[in-house]
């Protein structure tokens, strides 16, 4: 989670001076990018964390 956020603020700093600042385009292109990166790493470490499935079908159905 700190990764994520780390990589936010990261992007969102790029962003605004890439916006506000002279010939910065490129900085908020790879803010933009740094922002779609950290998506999909939030993406992929919530696609992980759910439980996995008991093969014996779980709790009350018998042993």
């Amino acid at each position: 989670m700190v990764l994520f956020l780390l990589l936010l603020i990261v992007a969102v700093v790029l962003g605004v001076i890439g916006a506000l600042g002279r010939d910065t385009l490129y900085l908020l292109i790879i803010g933009v990018m740094v922002l779609i990166a950290d998506l999909v790493l939030l993406r992929t470490r919530m696609g992980h964390s759910r439980r996995p499935r008991v093969p014996w079908g779980g709790p009350g159905r018998g042993a």
